[in-house]
């Protein structure tokens, strides 16, 4: 059995993360943490409110589902005491990663922007699309609880989309009446949409045009358990995965 923590456990996807490792016959939840909720429970788990706490119940691997500025102190402070790090927090710097890189040699890292399966397929998907297409818009909505825009997820598939495809047609517009109407240009100048909406839990949607045709390939996440088969794999698999790993696809097979 896999001995798990949880950072940002009092928060609404720290506290389904818990409610999934509970769940998982193969996992056990031993330490919950959460700075800004220390000494409440959870599972029968006391929240603590520093890190040290997951040292001190051996957990082997840690979900990190916090902010970025949080997540830069989590990951060097895993690494050091040799625990493994599933991450979905975004927001991260290239920079960043490459500092996450240079510690994590004796435990392993596993950052994500989605865990959710389907979303993962929907990069996969217009990655492979993108070389076929001369235009392409993204558009996230999300609930209006995120406090960052655009989405790790948005910005990851316009990376994918743009090392598969470097030659979009331009932008033809040469006037906003509104400035920002066209969106913020991501990677490879592909424009993104960010859409902050109470009710909404997380959604994206790719169009791509090319002459006579378009391809819309959009992914709908109605419930945060969406994203925990992925958190689950990560927890599972993540030890055999030396250093640093972006992304489920490679524990996915795709």
């Amino acid at each position: 059995m896999i001995k798990v923590g949880v950072v940002g456990a009092a928060g609404r996807m720290g506290a389904t993360v818990c409610n999934a490792v509970v769940a998982d016959p193969d996992l056990e939840l031993v330490a919950v943490v959460d700075p800004a909720r220390p000494g409440a429970e959870v599972h029968g788990l006391k929240i603590a409110g520093e890190l040290k706490a997951l040292a001190d119940a051996g957990a082997e691997v840690v979900v990190d589902f916090t902010v970025a500025d949080a997540a830069r102190v989590t990951l060097p402070w895993l690494a050091m005491h040799n625990i493994h790090a599933v991450v979905g927090t975004t927001g991260f710097t290239d920079a960043d990663i490459d500092s996450f890189r240079q510690v994590f040699g004796s435990s392993n890292c596993l950052i994500a922007a989605n865990f959710a399966i389907g979303a993962v397929l929907m990069m996969r998907f217009a990655e492979i699309a993108a070389p076929f297409f001369d235009t392409a818009e993204i558009v996230e909505i999300h609930h209006d609880g995120k406090a960052d825009s655009p989405s790790g997820t948005a910005i990851a598939t316009a990376q994918r989309m743009a090392a598969t495809n470097p030659t979009w047609a331009s932008d033809p517009t040469t006037h906003e009446a509104i400035k920002g109407a066209r969106g913020a240009k991501g990677p490879g100048n592909i424009p993104i949409h960010a859409i902050r909406m109470r009710g909404a839990v997380a959604n994206q949607e790719v169009v791509l045009g090319t002459q006579g045709q378009t391809l819309t390939i959009r992914h709908d996440t109605v419930d945060r358990v969406s994203f925990m088969p992925g958190v689950v794999l990560a927890c599972k698999k993540i030890a055999g995965r030396k250093g640093v790993t972006l992304g489920l696809d490679d524990l996915l097979g795709i």
